[in-house]
């Protein structure tokens, strides 16, 4: 039984293969497609305003890919890729998840049919899982560095900077990655992006709350007139006051999330333990098609558990 799966997950793993490989005929008609979109920018054949004037990714719609279009999976594979600042394709990004899926299939083998599945299914969480820890690091540290880059702007601008020279300043002397994202919106801004354009994508690339009040006063400004560096100053202190704010509820949650962090591993840490000790218990328990259903009834419920207790710890500020 164990044999029939490992070479059945060996037979999708060669066919999903040989879907990439195909799927990179597909490379040069992308690039073709998108050569003719600038052009039909650049002479004004369509009313559509390009979101980003900056060099784009190229696409990677292979023939499995393009099955996930259907579902608006890929668009959002790449979103969540573009906001965590990773070199990945959604090509690789499902071709790390399948090739851990195959490591933990394997690795599970050896216990039972019904443990390969199990870890095989964890295994193919664990790039998704890296993926939201890289893009939930990256988002704190800009919403940290936020406040500091306002108030240079501010002080540019009260310097008797314009607005375009200040921002290309703080994409020169402010520290990653806020610093990225200033360059990206000078230079959009250079290229004659409109300032709503510029700032939508950017607000995009960076889903921050504070990053929209920056948004909105910026545009509001522009169009009722104003003091910007005095509105960028008063937003400084305005997002300081929230980050210690949310600094006090984190504090005030923290035997929650313990508690979620204690609930969520005690099962699994005494499943690896039992695994070790005696590994016929859980293998026979698989084998058992009652014991099975129970496994799977057992994960299922400390997933909703582990989804609920979340919802509960995370507040809003």
């Amino acid at each position: 039984m164990i044999a029939y799966f490992i070479v059945g997950f060996f037979v999708m793993f060669a066919i999903v293969l040989s879907a990439v490989i195909a799927g990179t005929r597909y490379f040069e008609n992308a690039r073709k497609k998108q050569v003719a979109t600038m052009l039909q920018a650049v002479t004004n054949e369509s009313d559509e305003i390009p979101r980003s004037l900056l060099k784009a990714k190229p696409e990677d719609k292979n023939a499995f890919e393009q099955a996930l279009a259907q579902f608006d999976i890929s668009k959002k594979i790449r979103l969540q890729i573009t906001q965590a600042d990773l070199n990945w394709s959604v090509q690789s990004f499902l071709m790390y998840t399948l090739v851990a899926g195959g490591a933990g299939a394997f690795a599970g083998s050896r216990m039972s049919s019904g443990g390969a599945l199990i870890i095989g299914c964890l295994g193919m969480a664990v790039p998704f899982f890296i993926l939201r820890q890289k893009r939930s690091k990256r988002l704190d540290a800009l919403e940290a560095q936020l406040p500091e880059a306002l108030d240079f702007l501010a002080r540019s601008m009260r310097a008797g900077h314009a607005l375009t020279i200040s921002l290309t300043m703080a994409g020169d002397e402010l520290p990653e990655p806020i610093a990225r994202e200033f360059r990206t919106l000078a230079h959009e801004q250079n290229l004659g992006s409109p300032m709503d354009t510029a700032l939508d994508s950017m607000c995009n690339r960076v889903p921050l709350l504070d990053l929209r009040f920056f948004s909105t006063a910026l545009l509001l400004q522009r169009q009722t007139g104003g003091n910007l560096s005095d509105i960028l100053r008063q937003l400084a202190n305005l997002i300081r006051e929230r980050f210690r704010l949310k600094g006090q509820v984190k504090a005030l949650s923290a035997h929650g999330r313990l508690t979620s962090m204690i609930l969520t591993g005690l099962p699994i840490c005494t499943t690896g333990a039992l695994t070790l000790i005696a590994p016929e218990y859980l293998g026979g328990m698989a084998k058992d098609p009652d014991g099975f259903k129970l496994i799977i009834a057992a994960g299922v419920m400390m997933l909703i558990g582990t989804v609920i207790i979340q919802k509960i710890i995370k507040i809003q500020v």
